[in-house]
């Protein structure tokens, strides 16, 4: 839906934003189509084309042909290299930099290298990444908008802070946004991991309402309804972790047994992997990098016909299945999105078995059909979302996200 302009004065800012925001969602536009889309003035989308052009935001891009009356109009789009964005995705099992240009597309990504349980050392990480992807994508520096960031919750997002997320110990009241500005020298915003990959979804054209299912070292579910991202009172909207799935499952940190979050955990499904005998005996379960390379074992045996890693996978997809059953009936949703740094490995046998395990409890599928698909945006989601965050903060006259880059309102 492309939001209507008015046509007083004071309020251009956000009519470049309305005109910018149509451009984006339709790729090419005339300025005749940009007057009837927005609802402007002729003059008024004459006056906001000439200060996108020279603003280096947009760019002409031919004539369209075949107008009834009158020479052809010249078509405006988004110049990719006009502006760019960082994203971060903070997840326990994986740190990830890209680098959007304006139209969205990732032109630079890397891993952060200095993976380390210390706040301090990792932000230094993160911070070398970040100038190390704009250089590689050649961008002019002057031209990167900030960075976003995608951490699992719960957080703080006045204050910028990381407060106490399950599966990073050590990271107690952690105010990332200021370590990272301090750093960079850039202007950063920070959301949840599951509104970011969210927000990414809505921002590649998937709107509606829908819940992006995240399946990372933690669970979370990010909203979008009627096409705008949820956020809730406090910006940490999709805590589902502790949904009890399976009262004689695994004991939750949280003193009750079988939440969903620990339910889902590569720790848990390699235990029960090495109880079923499908994995070898003797994996160190404190150690990330052995669980997450048993984990992957898992999910390959289980796509390859394995019956007891298949039926692990399987009931994995009974417990999700069950959360979104009830999301999608609560709040009435067309489809769920998964996602996360896990869902490529989990994909081939999960992908089914949630289908397979939803067919007939959505109780509205006589009034319409309930979708269930992967991100297309692949394991860099998150961080592509919190990229998105800083495009949708810059340019998007959605008032739903009209916080600065520095986090006050």
């Amino acid at each position: 839906m492309v939001r209507r302009g008015t046509n007083l004065d004071r309020v251009g800012g956000f009519n470049d934003a309305v005109v910018l925001d149509a451009i984006r969602r339709s790729e090419q536009l005339s300025r005749v189509e940009l007057a009837e889309a927005t609802g402007l003035s002729g003059q008024a989308i004459s006056n906001i084309a000439r200060r996108l052009l020279d603003a280096g935001l947009v760019r002409e891009a031919g004539r369209l042909r075949g107008a009834r009356l009158g020479k052809p109009r010249t078509l405006l789009e988004l110049e990719p290299t006009g502006r760019y964005a960082v994203g971060v995705h903070l997840d326990p099992s994986v740190v990830t930099v890209v680098l959007l240009d304006l139209t969205g597309e990732v032109v630079a990504r890397r891993p952060v290298d200095q993976y380390a349980d210390d706040p301090g050392l990792l932000i230094d990480g993160i911070a070398k990444t970040i100038e190390e992807v704009i250089a590689e994508a050649g961008a002019p520096r002057d031209r990167v908008t900030g960075v976003g960031i995608a951490a699992p919750g719960p957080i703080d997002v006045e204050r910028g802070v990381v407060v106490d997320p399950p599966n990073l110990s050590t990271w107690h009241l952690v105010p990332l946004r200021d370590e990272l500005a301090e750093r960079t020298g850039l202007p950063i915003v920070l959301d949840k991991d599951v509104t970011a990959a969210a927000s990414a979804e809505r921002w590649a054209g998937q709107g509606g309402s829908f819940v992006f299912f995240y399946l990372g070292t933690g669970v979370g579910a990010g909203l979008v309804i009627g096409d705008e991202v949820i956020r809730g009172s406090s910006s940490n909207v999709g805590e589902i972790g502790h949904v009890i799935v399976d009262p004689d499952g695994p004991l939750c940190y949280c003193g009750r047994r079988g939440c969903v979050g620990e339910a889902s955990q590569p720790r848990y499904l390699v235990q029960q992997g090495v109880r079923a005998e499908v994995l070898a005996d003797g994996i160190d379960l404190d150690d990330r990098q052995a669980v997450e390379a048993a984990f992957s074992r898992l999910c390959a045996l289980a796509a390859d016909g394995s019956v007891p890693a298949r039926a692990i996978v399987t009931a994995l997809a009974e417990r999700i299945a069950k959360v979104v059953e009830d999301i999608a009936n609560l709040l009435d949703l067309e489809r769920v999105v998964f996602g996360g740094p896990h869902w490529e490995h989990l994909a081939p046998v999960l992908d089914a078995a949630v289908r397979e395990a939803l067919e007939g409890r959505f109780l509205l599928r006589a009034v319409h059909p309930f979708e269930v698909t992967g991100t297309a945006l692949g394991v860099d989601v998150g961080a592509i979302g919190a990229a998105s965050l800083v495009l949708d903060r810059t340019f998007s006259p959605d008032p739903s996200v009209g916080l600065t880059l520095d986090g006050e309102r």
